[in-house]
Formats: C-alpha cells, structure tokens, sequence
C-alpha cells in the first residue's frame, strides 16, 4: 500500500477521526465520512488540535499540520467512498448498524476495495457474511487514542485472502503502526484480556472490596498499567464497555463475561464516561 491508495473512513468520531489522521498525516488523501455535518466539523477540528498539540512537542512542523488537514475530504454520504482502494469503517459498536453499512459500501465501493472494520468484537466473518466479496473483508481494529497508540489487531474472517491480509498489515505499517494478527473469536486479543479487567473492577467496586481510587490505584502501582481500569472504562466509554462485554458474553457463552450490573446501571443513567462529562469520574 502506498499513499496514492485513497482511504475512506466511516464515521467522525473519537476513533474515526483518530484513523483519518494517521493516514493523512502518512501522505494518504483521506475522506471522512459521517451523516452528520456537525460532526465533521468536530472532527476536523479534533484533528487539528491535536496537530497542534504534535507542532508544540516539536513532532510535526506548522506546514505538515496544514499539509495534512489539506489531504482530509470529508462527505455527508456513503457515496463519499467512490475511488477508495480501502474502506474503514469506525461507526458506533452495533452489530446490525455495522451490517446495513457494510451491505450499502459494498454496494457502492469500487471493485477490489478492501472493506475493513475497526469492530473492537464484532465477528468479522459475520459481517463479511453481509457483502459479494469476504475474501476482502479484514478487521483493523485501532487502539484509542489513535495518533498515540502503536497497535493495530488485524483479524482475518473465515475467507480473507492471503492478499487482503499481507496488504492490511503493509497498510498499518505504512501508517508507523505495529499490526498484530488476531483470530476472529469474540473480543479478538485485545478486549478478550481487557473487557474482563474492567468489568472485575466494576464488581469490586459494587461489592465494595475497594473504593475508586483504591482500584485504580492498585493496578496503577501494584501492575504498573499507566492507567487505571475505571479510569479507563471512563475513557473507552462505559456503554461501548457494555456492548463488548455483552459480544463476549453471547458469543463464548461463559458467565464470567457478564457485564456488572453497577455498569449497566451507570449506562442506563447516562454516565457514559468521558465522553458524556461523567462515569466512574466526574469531566
């Protein structure tokens, strides 16, 4: 993959708007797309401020700021992924709002487009399973925040190719990320191990074996994990917490990936986390 291959992502969100930066500032011409005008905005303006951020630690010069928010398209519509060699879809964590998408850029996508998902759960042979071409459908999940973090898990659906796969690793490398292969079973690598941290934390604090700050605390001190599990729950988005705990759940039918119901509780009050200004911490 090169920067002359065009890259479509879906959604302008904290993850979309995170995959749209590392490409455009790699040198790939990127279109953002999101149904919502409002939400292109906040995420350009999202990407430029952490472009700042990157020109005040001396990472990144003004003129590569303005270069690469000039490589950003954005579309209102999926017809924006027209001319694509690589779709990325990073909408909100819904299994059928993520089938009914794949079905129409299926539909719409040019003919030997690779269609990759940044599902965090989600079988990527299901959705494979909604388009005429698995054998180009690939997981490409990104860790949060994505200009940071070095890791992209690249699962395989039952039939990807041998050449979907080798040319989604080249594509998170030529992005200066480290792509780690993955087998599509609930939760992959990543929220396998995470989710059930999070969600026995959540349960400690419910039962009151330790207060907030003493959770985190303890895996912040005691395991050396740069942050805690509540904090991070906060951060990921408690309702996205949810919703792979409930993959997992239903997927592996084991009762250990129940999510807590403090967790739900704090969900169905709106306390979404960071996002929303209040989860396990008030923003």
């Amino acid at each position: 993959m090169t920067p002359t291959d065009k890259i479509a992502v879906l959604g302008a969100g904290q993850m979309g708007n995170g995959i749209a930066h590392v490409f455009a500032q790699s040198g790939f011409g990127v279109t953002m797309i999101d149904i919502s005008r409002d939400a292109l905005a906040r995420g350009r303006d999202t990407i430029s401020k952490n472009l700042d951020r990157q020109v005040k630690k001396g990472t990144v010069s003004a003129e590569d700021k303005e270069k690469t928010l000039g490589r950003i398209a954005t579309a209102e519509s999926l017809e924006g992924v027209r001319g694509a060699s690589v779709v990325i879809e990073a909408v909100t964590e819904q299994r059928d709002l993520k089938f009914k998408i794949f079905a129409d850029i299926d539909r719409l996508s040019d003919k030997g487009a690779i269609l990759a998902t940044n599902t965090s759960s989600i079988s990527i042979t299901e959705i494979a399973g909604r388009t005429s071409r698995p054998e180009l459908v690939i997981g490409m999940h990104f860790m949060n925040p994505v200009p940071v973090m070095q890791l992209v898990e690249v699962i395989r659906g039952l039939a990807t190719s041998d050449k979907t796969a080798a040319r989604t690793v080249a594509l998170a490398k030529a992005v200066g990320k480290t792509p780690v292969e993955a087998s599509d079973y609930p939760g992959f690598i990543a929220n396998r191990i995470l989710m059930p941290m999070i969600n026995e934390a959540c349960y400690a604090l419910m039962e009151g074996v330790g207060t907030r700050d003493a959770i985190d605390t303890v895996m912040k001190l005691g395991m050396n994990h740069p942050m805690g599990p509540l904090a991070l729950a906060d951060f990921i988005g408690l309702d996205t917490c949810v919703a792979i705990l409930s993959v997992l759940h239903e997927g592996l039918g084991d009762p250990k990936y129940r999510p807590c119901p403090l967790l739900r509780k704090y969900v169905a009050a709106g306390w979404l986390g960071k996002k929303s200004g209040r989860g396990f911490y008030t923003y």
